[in-house]
């Protein structure tokens, strides 16, 4: 049996017309000779009836007093309304499907609330299922504990549901379906020179997708990665063959990887800056910041730690939350709202000098102030205030010529 799993976002199934589109590919996997899985995300985006956001206003989200569980309870219901619609609209089209919710398609999580990790697959119910269907939707970014409470497994967490369809069922390929042509250099929304990449290393991919870009999550290509199940990021809108992100040599990649420094530039917007600084104990500064936040439920990012105090970022909703419990420890912090973080990706990074001194060079050159840094083997890191997020990331993408085709050496239109 040749499997195909297929992944549409909310905004491919959003409408009649957007899962019109879905179907025609559902259709195109159909006709190559596959069964095709599909999980789906929960329709359209806040504002619509049924998305995650929509459902989570519901309760006051984030100033709820509902408890963790029943916000997963809410939030799954989007996901589970989206499979039914879709299974219903491919058997108006004559082809014979299912759905099943996270749990019935057997994905097994431990009990962390809202997020949620998969801790088994058991596929039995599909393979059961496909005997006679051609099609099995399941819902996307959910699944079920061992005493039988429903999860969610955080956000992109449709992409990992796929990924962990994709490896558990064996499939020949996992396609991510979104509304670009594939994975980009930049958001095209704020870089109009960005282009699609025709291929990508999981590693490369991983890193954008940690660092802000939202086409697919990287837990979800991690997944994948330790299966060997190559991905197909590609649009819905489209017939374009996307990006495949894989890392085996028969699909030849690194022709075009190897004379690329850098990748692509990602953006993460939205963001608070805290420093906290202590001339009495920073040792205990330290400890006593980030116990409180993790107590509170607050991630925080990147983390700048000095013999005086520490510096790092957390989502800017939880800015006020954040501010209050380390005044009630006796620290005055220092809060910047408005940041963003711009992250420059690329494998060809590591052992090459000079990246940084060209991101800096690039950055001062058009008057942008960098208000924290990091780098690693494949990412450097700035900080810089969010008025500043669309000339920057145009800067950089046309510092690192990544409006050019590596392989052709051509300026992309």
């Amino acid at each position: 049996m040749k499997l195909l799993v297929q992944k549409f976002g909310g905004t491919s199934v959003r409408d009649l017309k957007s899962r019109s589109r879905a179907i025609h590919h559902v259709k195109n996997g159909l006709s190559e000779g596959y069964k095709v899985v599909v999980t789906v995300s929960a329709m359209g985006r806040k504002g619509s009836p049924y998305a995650t956001d929509t459902l989570l206003g519901l309760v006051d989200f984030p100033h709820t007093i509902v408890t963790p569980r029943e916000q997963d309870l809410m939030m799954s219901c989007g996901e589970t309304i989206s499979s039914i619609v879709f299974c219903h609209e491919l058997c108006k089209e004559g082809i014979s499907a299912v759905s099943l919710t996270g749990a019935q398609a057997g994905i097994m999580t431990n009990s962390d609330f809202t997020k949620a990790k998969i801790t088994q697959m058991n596929p039995s119910r599909i393979f059961e299922e496909l005997k006679d269907k051609d099609v099995v939707v399941v819902a996307g970014f959910q699944g079920q504990t061992i005493r039988g409470e429903v999860t969610t497994i955080g956000r992109g967490g449709s992409d990992t549901t796929a990924a962990a369809l994709g490896a558990a069922l064996q499939a020949e390929c996992i396609e991510i379906f979104t509304d670009v042509d594939g994975i980009m250099t930049a958001d095209p929304r704020l870089v109009q020179e960005a282009r699609p990449l025709n291929t990508i290393t999981y590693n490369e991919i991983c890193n954008l997708a940690y660092q802000g870009a939202k086409v697919i999550h990287p837990r979800a290509v991690e997944i994948a990665m330790y299966a060997k199940v190559p991905i197909r990021v590609r649009s819905t809108y489209s017939d374009l063959p996307g990006t495949l992100v894989s890392g085996t040599k028969e699909d030849r990649l690194g022709q075009d990887i190897s004379d690329r420094t850098v990748t692509g530039i990602a953006h993460m917007a939205g963001l608070t800056q805290i420093k906290v600084q202590s001339k009495e104990d920073p040792s205990k500064l330290q400890s006593d910041v980030f116990k409180s936040m993790a107590s509170a439920n607050i991630s925080v990012d990147f983390i700048n730690i000095s013999p005086s105090g520490v510096l790092y970022t957390i989502d800017h909703i939880y800015a006020e939350k954040a501010a209050q419990i380390l005044n009630n420890l006796g620290y005055e912090p220092e809060i910047r709202n408005g940041c963003a973080k711009v992250s420059t990706v690329g494998a060809g990074i590591t052992g090459i000098p000079g990246v940084t001194a060209k991101i800096v060079q690039t950055l001062t050159d058009i008057g942008i102030q960098i208000l924290q840094s990091a780098d690693s083997h494949t990412t450097i890191w700035v900080l810089i205030k969010e008025e500043d997020l669309v000339p920057a990331v145009n800067a950089l993408h046309g510092t690192f010529q990544l409006n050019v085709d590596a392989k052709k050496g051509e300026k992309q239109k």
